[in-house]
């Protein structure tokens, strides 16, 4: 879960890898560090814990054509400096990220034969392992040493005297860079944006040495392997924060372009949509934290339009629960980045089972679109702050329209939801409820059926920014347990925007103001609105299609996750402990 950047050229390495490293720093962020080969051969690194800047002021005085860099999601070890990379071992430096499962065994060997290790990371076994078999060849040397590890990787190593950097890869993403006189690699492409004419992607087991004139790639055996190059038409994530104080607030504002453009993309693949779901009699839909939210709607959606049965699984826990697959089985992979580890796993097994494969992603050329037997595009654009927001939004969007089409049916209630998600943005006022949720000890967000989906999103966005405890629960389930914790240092907020269930809902908002706890409401019912307006905070919202409210009751509760962060001093775009794409089990 980390970001990783090569640079050699003729321009200044470390300024070239400080600015990737800028980008990529959604990836990680507990520490930064980078490498550069000097003019004397040797190799200078510098590294901190904390945020990417803190490098700057360290690299005014380094030289050199040949740079590698690292922003760091810490999976073994604490952030700190020792632990931050490049990791160096002899001559050899390394930047990885992945996990090597077998590292401990790998380290006691090492430590046995006198070896001193300087981290507690799993990484610094990498370093050892290349400098062991290094003769003078960084590219055998590294073949060398990754294939006595167990785990995953994308792992770039450089040496002292050597004007190259040797790549090796497998379940974790790089991408490299074709320019003129000078190329690149990196774990996303929008590092890249603006840099090379060309990319490719780079497949499980391959290795590439890349130098200033030319990128050569291996497979396992180092024979000559050719990928697919594409232009390079990578969107670097804009740093420009558009008069925002945090790219939150940025991306929740940008809502209604996300659904505007996934509208107009999901045209573009509907056809083939159609056709690679010829003959599907059962769905599974699978995803992790914001992508399995989004597919409980999704599961609604097929079900109520395609009358379709359909599962939704989180997909670390679908991958070992030997799953029931047949040709006649779509999964639907969701995932934001396109290299979330589990969901990437997931889709391989239904693969490998004979299901059909469909990918809901905001990255067009990820691990997961080159799985997938069709991709639904999640056009979002790039999205910085760790916290989803108007990703979330499109793959609602992309599931609804899937959803339309599998079923042989059309509807202009969608074309609606960009202006009513703007009036929503710009009208709603959410400074009192996000108070509310500040001053407490714990938040409920609950909801019936499709209002329970978005309290869950609800839920996990006010962990994740403001870290005030809270869960989502379906309204009717309030009172078989969760009831106990009510008092007046709870707030509950209900979801409600279906008609039909709105009097099943506005009991469980009685049972907690007849318990002292503090309640709220967020509805588009003008008779819910009513009945509780005097008696506690309440948020009326536009009127729209029961299916579509997912998307303005989203942008409110997310919306209230930011206001709250913000009233409790954190820092809604980097929250602690966690990184935007997940790479790792």
């Amino acid at each position: 879960m980390c970001g990783i950047i090569g640079y050699i050229g003729g321009g200044n390495a470390a300024e070239n890898v400080l600015e990737g490293l800028r980008r990529l720093e959604y990836r990680g962020y507990d520490s930064a560090g980078l490498a550069v080969i000097g003019g004397n051969g040797k190799i200078s690194v510098v590294k901190r814990q904390g945020r990417v800047e803190k490098l700057a002021p360290l690299i005014t005085e380094m030289r050199g054509c040949v740079g590698i860099g690292h922003t760091r999601w810490a999976t073994h070890g604490r952030p700190c400096d020792a632990n931050a990379h490049p990791h160096s071992a002899g001559a050899v430096t390394v930047v990885h990220n992945g996990i090597i499962e077998n590292y401990a065994e790998l380290k006691a060997a090492f430590i046995e034969k006198g070896e001193t290790f300087f981290s507690e990371t799993d990484s610094e076994v990498l370093a050892k392992l290349v400098n062991k078999n290094f003769s003078g060849d960084i590219l055998t040397a590294l073949a060398a040493a990754v294939k006595v590890v167990k785990g995953s990787y994308a792992l770039m190593a450089i040496c002292e005297n050597t004007q190259a950097i040797a790549v090796a890869k497998s379940k974790s993403s790089v991408i490299l860079g074709f320019g003129d006189g000078e190329n690149f690699c990196a774990s996303d492409e929008p590092a890249l944006a603006g840099k090379c004419k060309n990319i490719c992607s780079l497949e499980d087991g391959d290795i590439a040495l890349i130098t200033r004139d030319k990128i050569e790639i291996f497979d396992s055996k180092l024979k000559p392997v050719k990928r697919k190059l594409r232009p390079n038409v990578a969107v670097s994530a804009s740093l420009d924060l558009c008069g925002c104080p945090h790219y939150m607030l940025k991306e929740l504002k940008e809502v209604p372009a996300s659904v505007k453009n996934t509208i107009s993309a999901f045209y573009d693949v509907e056809g083939e949509l159609k056709k690679a779901l010829d003959g599907v009699n059962r769905i599974i839909i699978v995803g992790c934290g914001t992508a399995y939210h989004a597919g409980l709607l999704g599961k609604r959606y097929f079900e109520s339009f395609a009358r379709v049965p359909v599962e939704v699984e989180t997909a670390g826990e679908f991958r070992y629960k030997d799953p029931v697959m047949t040709e006649k089985t779509a999964v639907f992979a969701i995932s934001q980045s396109g290299e979330t580890a589990d969901t990437v796993e997931a889709a391989r097994l239904a693969l490998s089972m004979g299901a059909k494969v469909v990918a809901v992603t905001n990255a067009p050329y990820s691990q997961l679109t080159r799985l997938a037997s069709v991709v639904v595009p999640v056009a979002a654009g790039p999205e910085i702050c760790v916290a989803a927001t108007k990703s979330y939004t499109g793959q609602i969007t992309a599931l609804y329209l899937a959803a339309l089409a599998f079923a042989g049916k059309k509807t202009a209630e969608l074309e609606k939801m960009p202006g009513l998600c703007q009036k929503v943005i710009e009208d709603i006022d959410i400074n009192t409820l996000a108070q509310m949720c500040a001053r407490s000890n714990g938040v409920y967000f609950l909801g019936k059926d499709l209002d329970y989906a978005v309290a869950l999103e609800g839920s996990l966005k006010l962990k994740e920014v403001s870290y005030i405890p809270s869960e989502g629960y379906p309204a009717g389930e309030l009172k078989h347990g969760t009831l106990a914790l009510i008092d007046g240092n709870t707030v509950s907020v209900a979801l409600m925007f279906d008609k039909a269930l709105a009097g099943k809902c506005e009991n469980a908002v009685e049972q907690v103001l007849s318990r002292g706890g503090r309640a709220a409401v967020i509805t588009n019912d003008t008779e819910v609105y009513n009945n509780f307006s005097k008696r506690c905070e309440v948020l009326l919202l536009p009127e729209c299609d029961k299916y579509l409210s997912p998307l303005i009751s989203a942008v409110v509760v997310q919306a209230i996750a930011y206001e709250t962060a913000v009233i409790l001093g954190r820092d809604p775009d980097k929250p602690r402990n966690l990184a935007k794409s997940v790479t790792v089990e």
